[in-house]
């Protein structure tokens, strides 16, 4: 309640002699909140509201920079106070790419979000954003043993285990870190896409940008086609990720020329996405008590063994979501550990 009375007060300052009204609009996993506020003629705008102690607003100021001038639709920036972690922001709506896809608008939103994402890495150089190195990329992986093996599942990793896992891990970085570099969101998904009305700037708005790197090409599109809130086909996966490789070769974007090599990087950089967001999930709950998450970690997991049942070299990462999953195969088919001598399964 006191950082929000410091708002208020803020705003009363831009604001002199204007009423308005500060409502609770989202918030996100990190320790930033927003509020809308409505003045007294209707308008509305966005209060980022990031505590200096655990948030530094710079990082999305520099990225929303970058973004707005590659031509993308990311919310303006109308007031700030740094030292307070407080930033007043146009306001995108309460419309998420999640809460209006459907089967009748989904390839055009798509195509929508793919065309945003095309400007921003057409937008992209060196040294603008932190590099998507060896290091951060690892780190990532390291959540997966950490958060959802030992703490979530309570499953004690052997040293044979962890030297399985350091091998496939340095395989998913090798493939991941040759892939050509540009700006990544790296976190472009449905929930972080506003749907805006025709009649504004255009979709999708993009949000929640702050921690945008420097990185490889197919990690966006990961993202956006193996969402972790919404499922689609994988053949009309396939259709738009085929349209977005036709249109950023098109753009001069560094994709591989062949659509197969192509493919295969997008699957493998699908794969460390997953590995991190299945540790990211489970720290969420066990360390910062936000259990909103612990529903989708089925979905992530299984992206994460689709891909590792295609690449044989994966298997170690496929043994152990069998033990997560306490399953074991029989015959060729996968079976619950509970029906082992059942018939049918």
């Amino acid at each position: 309640m006191e950082r929000q009375k410091q708002i208020t007060t803020w705003l009363a300052a831009l604001w002199p002699g204007r009423s308005f009204t500060l409502a609770p609009a989202s918030a996100d996993a990190s320790f930033r909140r927003y509020f809308r506020v409505t003045l007294d003629d209707g308008a509305t705008r966005i209060v980022m509201d990031a505590p200096p102690a655990n948030e530094d607003c710079r990082p999305w100021l520099a990225v929303q920079t970058l973004f707005q001038d590659a031509g993308a639709h990311v919310p303006e920036v109308l007031a700030q106070d740094l030292e307070r972690g407080f930033l007043l922001l146009s306001d995108l709506g309460n419309t998420t790419y999640l809460q209006a896809l459907d089967a009748d608008n989904a390839s055009m939103l798509y195509a929508d979000a793919i065309a945003a994402l095309i400007r921003i890495q057409r937008a992209s150089r060196p040294g603008a954003l932190p590099e998507y190195d060896q290091t951060l990329l690892r780190r990532e992986l390291d959540l997966f043993p950490q958060w959802y093996l030992e703490k979530h599942h309570r499953m004690m990793l052997s040293e044979n285990d962890k030297q399985s896992l350091e091998a496939v891990f340095d395989r998913i970085l090798a493939v991941n870190l040759a892939e050509p570099k540009v700006f990544v969101h790296r976190d472009y998904h449905s929930r972080n896409l506003m749907f805006v009305p025709p009649s504004s700037a255009g979709n999708p708005g993009i949000i929640d940008f702050q921690d945008a790197v420097y990185g490889p090409i197919s990690y966006d599109m990961a993202s956006l086609l193996k969402d972790a809130y919404v499922e689609w086909e994988e053949d009309l996966a396939l259709d738009w990720l085929v349209r977005y490789w036709e249109q950023a070769r098109k753009a001069g974007l560094p994709v591989a020329v062949d659509f197969g090599e192509f493919f295969r990087d997008y699957e493998w950089m699908g794969v460390q996405r997953h590995v991190k967001v299945l540790g990211i999930f489970a720290r969420l709950y066990h360390r910062d008590g936000k259990d909103g998450y612990l529903k989708d970690l089925p979905l992530v997991a299984r992206y994460l063994r689709k891909a590792c049942e295609r690449y044989s070299e994966l298997s170690p990462l496929r043994k152990l979501l069998d033990r997560v999953e306490d399953k074991v195969t029989v015959l060729g088919y996968t079976m619950n550990a509970g029906d082992v001598g059942k018939r049918g399964a």
